[in-house]
């Protein structure tokens, strides 16, 4: 009886030292470069990635680049947040072979995911490629969780373009988008089907040389941001704005000093934050670290954004509260 008590003291004091852990390593600043821990303390492996949000928590999804993985093989990890500060790793959501004979080193990169509503359906988009990017085409996946094993279902070219750089775009109004980069023809903005399953429509063709994709529709304006096409080297990401998605969309203008080289990023998203006091939009984007690709880092930045002008300002560590949509910096001394 007393060893049996002593186990349950033990139990118990292993328990309670596992919650100190788990409560000592929350955060509450982004620091824009630098290493980002999730729940286990290891740095998040979510890089050309995208957000959803479902209920009251926030996934980010990206190319899972860790230095153990199978290098034959590639990954998508999934991660949730309630503040967008803190991450919880949920799962390997993808952990495949090439699916689409692509030969060796085949491309899997840039998941987006969608969730369905009319089917209930989670639907992942890839640029899937290979190892030459001359295939150019988009995959899909399916699952029935936000964070169980997705399913490949097929690869192909959007409208029967060349697709490398993808990102997605998820109106007000709740309309689904996919932007592909088409290297022989620019920008394109494109309507999913019903299902999500294939690209219905094209909405618009941007007539630049721009790949790393992100869209934001605030304050009336829609808001394009675009890398130049300099493989993994950082450049000047650019914008331009337009009232439709249609366009015509205005002249590209930099969001950052030039010489910073968008602070040496590259975008992939805009998250837009809408709280009850302000609404908050984030540049997301990577630093890609193409030879410890493991070790790339995320530079996730407020931007300055309204009456047809954005701006990046310099990175520096910031906090958000999700509620209220407000943020500020910090002093991280």
């Amino acid at each position: 009886m007393m060893q049996s008590k002593i186990r349950t003291v033990i139990a118990f004091f292993f328990v309670l030292t596992a919650c100190q852990l788990q409560v000592s390593a929350q955060i509450s600043v982004i620091k824009p470069g630098e290493v980002w821990p999730d729940n286990r303390g290891e740095h998040v492996q979510a890089h050309g990635g995208g957000i959803i949000k479902i209920g009251k928590l926030y996934y980010w999804f990206g190319e899972d680049r860790a230095k153990d993985n199978d290098p034959a093989k590639r990954y998508v990890a999934c991660y949730s947040s309630p503040d967008l500060t803190n991450w919880t790793f949920r799962n390997k959501v993808i952990k495949t072979d090439d699916p689409a004979n692509f030969g060796k080193g085949f491309v899997l990169e840039r998941p987006k995911v969608f969730y369905n509503k009319k089917n209930r359906q989670y639907v992942m988009y890839l640029h899937m490629d290979s190892a030459n990017y001359k295939a150019a085409r988009v995959g899909v996946a399916v699952c029935d969780k936000v964070d169980g094993d997705y399913k490949y279902l097929k690869s192909f070219r959007p409208l029967g373009e060349q697709s490398r750089d993808i990102g997605q775009f998820v109106d007000d109004d709740g309309s689904a988008y996919l932007i592909f980069e088409d290297r022989a023809k620019g920008f394109h903005i494109a309507q999913l089907s019903d299902d999500y399953l294939s690209v219905e429509k094209e909405v618009c063709l941007i007539k630049a040389p721009l790949e790393g994709g992100a869209l934001v529709h605030y304050q009336g304006l829609y808001y394009a941001i675009g890398s130049a096409l300099t493989g993994w080297d950082p450049n000047p990401n650019k914008y331009a704005t337009a009232t439709s998605l249609s366009g015509p969309w205005s002249e590209f203008k930099d969001i950052a000093p030039p010489e910073t080289n968008t602070y040496g990023s590259q975008s992939t998203m805009m998250v837009k934050v809408v709280g009850t006091k302000s609404t908050t939009v984030i540049f997301m984007a990577d630093q890609w670290h193409p030879k410890a690709q493991w070790d790339s880092r995320y530079l996730w930045m407020p931007l300055e954004i309204g009456d047809g002008k954005l701006w990046l300002p310099k990175p520096q560590p910031w906090k958000i509260d999700v509620k209220t949509g407000e943020w500020k910096y910090v002093d991280d001394k």
